[in-house]
């Protein structure tokens, strides 16, 4: 299976051309063009002409152009198949070849189809418990042991991961002794992953009689859990909130942040 503009560079590079005109119409700089997609303006002016040519938009001046009707669908045309290419290589080519690990629910023979499914950031499988997505299992296992799953099929469900940053004191502000113990008490009893950034934060949650799961590397490790569907309560320093929340937002990961600061 392949699709028309992918058959060639050029019919790749018209594609990109056309949809940078559709997103900065009218006014489009072949500058600009050319610099986002990584070829030369002159490369950027002949492939203009050639849309003009086949009437995949309109110039309305030296930088004015327009994508017309044939334009739009010429773009759904080749998106449509694109999107379609792409899951067949992610169902017929990608899942086939890879192998996922799972923890199996019960005792499971070679080749068996088994239905998968992500509970508390762990991956498990079952052939009874029916999902959204499946697979066949490599070897014989039994209950609780480690399993390769192979042509995967299906989408695997993931919960919405909530993260919520709970904010406390420098020592030099009174550290641990400056947290509202009772509320961070109940908002530790929500979240299946607790993550401490400081030694004020460790503490705080101590005295809760919480260990936390993780307290090195705790920014990536908040971010893997969430793309796991794994909900984290993260207890920070104040003062290394904001790199926390930096990289949150990079990742485009929703937050609450709550201040446990007595007053």
């Amino acid at each position: 299976m392949m699709i028309k503009i992918l058959k060639t560079k050029s019919g790749v590079t018209k594609f990109q051309v056309l949809i940078e005109i559709a997103a900065h119409q009218p006014n489009v700089r072949q500058k600009e063009i050319a610099a986002k997609i990584g070829i030369t303006p002159q490369a950027v002016s002949e492939y203009i002409k050639e849309l003009v040519n086949d009437g995949l938009i309109v110039t309305e001046g030296r930088v004015r152009y327009r994508i017309t009707k044939e334009g739009v669908e010429w773009v759904l045309e080749n998106a449509t198949e694109m999107k379609r290419y792409a899951r067949f290589v992610m169902e017929d080519i990608i899942s086939h070849v890879s192998t996922w690990t799972a923890i199996t629910k019960e005792d499971v023979k070679e080749g068996q189809q088994v239905y998968l499914k992500m509970e508390k950031g762990l991956l498990y499988v079952s052939s009874t418990e029916k999902t959204g997505a499946s697979g066949n299992v490599i070897s014989d296992a039994a209950a609780g042991e480690d399993v390769g799953v192979t042509s995967l099929k299906g989408l695997i469900d993931l919960e919405n991961a909530t993260i919520t940053i709970c904010k406390v004191p420098r020592i030099e502000r009174g550290g641990s002794r400056k947290v509202d113990i009772e509320r961070l008490k109940a908002m530790a009893n929500s979240k299946p992953y607790i993550a401490a950034i400081g030694v004020e934060a460790l503490i705080a949650l101590r005295k809760i009689g919480i260990t936390p799961n993780v307290m090195f590397g705790t920014n990536e490790s908040v971010i893997e859990a969430a793309y796991h569907g794994l909900s984290s309560l993260v207890v920070s320093v104040d003062e290394q909130v904001s790199s926390l929340l930096n990289r949150l937002e990079t990742e485009n990961l929703e937050y609450e942040l709550v201040d446990l600061t007595l007053e």
